[in-house]
């Protein structure tokens, strides 16, 4: 290969060129998947949101929690519209390129409190749920020991946070696959209550309760739901009534920001799949909170709500259908199963979510380094997770398992940052012209198009804002200084950030490279051919394995490629990566040593940058998409060379048909190298095999009616057909056991 059509040569006079990936290792989901994970968060809101609206307006609150629920269908517009501009059209990069990066500070701030509080909202109505479940069988056994139903929520609170806390510690983050699964289970729940509370109500119909209209007159406020609108006149005017009443409810559709988060791992065709998945969301929310926390008004009491039921909705509304008693009490359990699953689950979502927020906004500069250390073990941001776990239990204790004053904090953070979304995608409608979404309902004068849709919407979320800032006392008190604090910390860390660079600038200690970005990695645009060798490296300290493919290449058969993986976190979909987020300094420092160890060898090599959230799919897709011949890499000191092989082996089962198939060499120099063959190939045989391969073939080529037609190939074939028939009869336990002799032969 001519060394000018290489992106390094010995001596190079010119920067390096690094070739930076942006589709290559993700793994893509159907809209399925992604609706599964989107409902994991808003769909649990149908626990906790019914009651607590019920609490603080009275017995109209379930008319306002369906409206709020066929609003979500607008705020869903608001989210395709961002996201068809930015692939990770999260709040802050739309408020940022809307209205500055001042704003931007302070609607990250507002989601990260959204996020702070979306773990301890969920898992405390878990533990409430939880809580009642043992005093009614405490109950109905005749037993006097009964729980505080509080207390036992904020302490099963804290044990789940810790968990899960652990978990993100190890970076053991919860598959799409298990999001889908929890949802099917919770669909169960939801097609058994759509059933269920008509048949109820068609055989009880003198105890059905229609709720009384979503009307300011119907209205019943408690002091603390007023704040302090209390004893002013602005409450009495209908319009301020009902928008307070609806900035309670507000709480229910909660969760829409992980719809940009997921959107970057949707499949293609996107746009089209982000429509499904959405219109998904909004009618499962519809009927899931909506319609059944309607149901539950209509069943029950409002005297019974408010003072039995608040905490414990659904299970009340599952002990008071038709039907036998221990039916009841067995959906009750089933119910409060399926709560605990998905509320906890919230949790973790919270977590991913708030690590990946804050994880992007300190590439972007805002947040000092030293919170992004990586944990020595997991390699994980620990700090972070721990100052978000922290909090979260933190907002726990002082709760004391309160749902009500846990629910009128989270709206607070809910409504805010929907509003400054939707202000920033209102905004950016007069400044870019790219958007392949937009809001329905717009009007064109001439050259000029107004957004009615669009300014509606954000108006609505502008007054239910302003509205909860006077309603909600504590939340308000609470949630502002925990944003002014927020926005403090952002704003001096990027002040810091920025004399770091400004000196940094001053001494060029490293290579400077020129990033080339492709969306799609292939031979051609990494100028090397097909059958080359790719070698992944990640710590300049262990590069044994480059040095040895360097010493050992011919680069007249194969070139080499050199690539690293720039680890994402799971779930962090806040908006399109900078060079610097990419390419960072640590990224240019480990292929300083690269570009130096290869000068020394005289050997050109190719340069490549992939993100991902996964490592081995990263290391596999980029084989299979330059066309390599061998994969080669180094080995973690937490992982074994075995362990490693396996895993990669792994991601390659994972790649669409048809693979590419590839070898894979592990190289350490203080453990036996592993060289394993991915894909289908001939196996290397030991020669004691090969010899009684062919004496088997001798033998039965002197048998009657076989004679010369027969081949090698042909008794290995049914020694595998014999294997394979053995492996599925009563004989497997024995062909295991000859299989572990075998390998320890080995």
């Amino acid at each position: 290969m001519a060394s000018d059509n290489l992106g390094l040569t010995p001596k190079a006079t010119t920067t390096a060129k690094v070739v930076v990936a942006t589709t290559v290792a993700l793994s893509f989901i159907s809209f399925w998947r992604g609706a599964s994970i989107v409902l994991s968060d808003l769909a649990s809101s149908c626990f906790y949101a019914g009651g607590i609206a019920e609490l603080a307006i009275g017995a109209s609150a379930p008319w306002f929690v369906l409206g709020v629920m066929l609003f979500s269908f607008a705020v869903r517009s608001v989210y395709m519209e961002s996201c068809s501009m930015f692939v990770r059209g999260g709040v802050y990069v739309v408020v940022r390129d809307s209205m500055g990066r001042i704003m931007a500070r302070l609607s990250v701030s507002a989601l990260v409190f959204d996020y702070m509080l979306t773990g301890p909202i969920s898992v405390v109505s878990a533990g409430q749920y939880l809580g009642h479940l043992v005093n009614e069988l405490s109950a109905l056994a005749n037993e006097k020991f009964t729980l505080n139903s509080n207390y036992f929520a904020a302490f099963f609170a804290v044990g789940v946070t810790v968990y899960f806390w652990w978990m993100n510690i190890k970076g053991v983050h919860e598959s799409s696959g298990k999001a889908l699964r929890i949802m099917q289970i919770t669909t169960v729940m939801v097609v058994m209550l759509l059933l269920w509370c008509p048949l109820t109500m068609l055989l009880r119909p003198e105890q059905v309760h229609i709720p009384p209209a979503p009307l300011a007159r119907n209205l019943q406020f408690n002091d603390s739901s007023l704040g302090w609108f209390k004893g002013t006149f602005w409450i009495t005017l209908p319009a301020i009534a009902v928008v307070v009443a609806l900035g309670h409810a507000l709480l229910s559709m909660s969760g829409f920001e992980t719809l940009a988060q997921v959107y970057r791992e949707i499949a293609y065709p996107k746009l089209k799949n982000l429509k499904l998945t959405a219109n998904i969301v909004c009618w499962y929310a519809v009927f899931c909170t909506g319609v059944i926390t309607l149901f539950a008004a209509m069943i029950l009491t409002p005297e019974k709500i408010r003072t039995e039921y608040a905490d414990n909705l659904l299970g009340g509304l599952a002990m008071n259908l038709v039907g036998p008693q221990l039916l009841r009490l067995l959906f009750h359990a089933f119910v409060v199963i399926v709560g605990v699953l998905i509320l906890s689950g919230a949790v973790n979502t919270s977590m991913i979510g708030a690590n990946g927020v804050l994880n992007r906004v300190a590439e972007d500069g805002v947040l000092l380094d030293w919170f992004r250390k990586p944990q020595r073990k997991y390699g994980t941001t620990y700090r972070i997770i721990n100052l978000i776990a922290l909090l979260q239990i933190t907002i726990i204790a002082l709760s004391r398992g309160d749902m009500y004053l846990l629910g009128e904090a989270y709206a607070f953070g809910v409504v805010w940052s929907f509003f400054l979304k939707s202000l920033g995608v209102l905004a950016l409608r007069y400044q870019r012209h790219d958007q392949e979404y937009k809001f329905p309902f717009n009007i064109r004068i001439g050259k000029l198009e107004l957004p009615i849709g669009l300014g509606v919407t954000t108006i609505i979320l502008g007054m239910v804002a302003i509205a909860n800032l006077f309603s909600k006392r504590y939340a308000t008190i609470y949630g502002v200084a925990f944003t002014i604090i927020l926005f403090i910390v952002f704003t001096v860390s990027e002040i810091i950030n920025s004399r770091r660079k400004k000196e940094a600038a001053h001494h060029k200690a490293l290579e400077e490279f020129n990033l080339d970005h492709q969306a799609q990695i292939s031979k051609e645009t990494l100028h090397a051919r097909g059958g080359c060798v790719l070698v992944a490296v990640r710590d300049y300290h262990r590069m044994d394995h480059l040095r040895t493919v360097l010493d050992k290449t011919n680069l007249r058969r194969h070139d080499i490629v050199v690539m690293t993986v720039r680890t994402l976190s799971a779930g962090a979909g806040e908006y399109d990566l900078s060079d610097e987020q990419i390419f960072s300094d640590y990224e240019k420092e480990l292929f300083s040593h690269v570009v130096e160890m290869a000068e020394k060898q005289g050997k050109p090599v190719e340069l490549l940058v992939v993100p991902a959230v996964n490592p081995f799919d990263a290391m596999v897709q980029a084989a299979a998409k330059v066309k390599a011949s061998r994969l080669v890499t180094g080995v973690s000191p937490k992982m074994s060379s075995d362990e490693l092989a396996r895993q990669i082996g792994l991601a390659w089962e994972r790649l669409p048909e048809p693979r590419h198939a590839f070898s894979l060499e592990v190289i350490s120099p203080d453990r036996p190298s592993v060289f394993v063959n991915l894909g289908p190939h001939p196996p290397r045989l030991w020669p004691e095999d090969v010899g009684r391969l062919h004496d088997l073939w001798l033998r039965l080529t002197e048998t009657d009616g076989v004679g010369s037609k027969l081949h090698h190939r042909d008794v290995v074939g049914v020694a595998l057909k014999r294997l394979e028939k053995d492996l599925e009869s009563a004989g497997r336990d024995e062909v295991l056991k000859d299989l572990q002799g075998e390998m320890r032969r080995g």
